[in-house]
């Protein structure tokens, strides 16, 4: 299983959080995600390899960014 992190701009609650998580885990190959709207952190665990763009889409179509490094 392979895990990725990323920054994610925006989130202020708990149903930001749960937004962004039930969102993702409709990607093939995505088995588990956990948010922190405190932190802005989303760790995505997969199962096979994934399309960052579409990770990156999906947030950005709920309203969210990503935090460029």
């Amino acid at each position: 299983m392979k895990e990725e992190k990323i920054i994610v701009v925006g989130m202020h609650c708990e149903g930001c959080q749960n937004r962004i998580e039930n969102s993702l885990k409709l990607i093939d190959g995505i088995v588990d995600v956990k948010a922190d709207y405190k932190t802005g952190l989303v760790t995505i665990k997969t199962n096979k390899k994934i399309d960052l763009n579409e990770v990156i889409t999906t947030i950005n179509d709920i309203g969210f960014e990503i935090k460029e490094n």
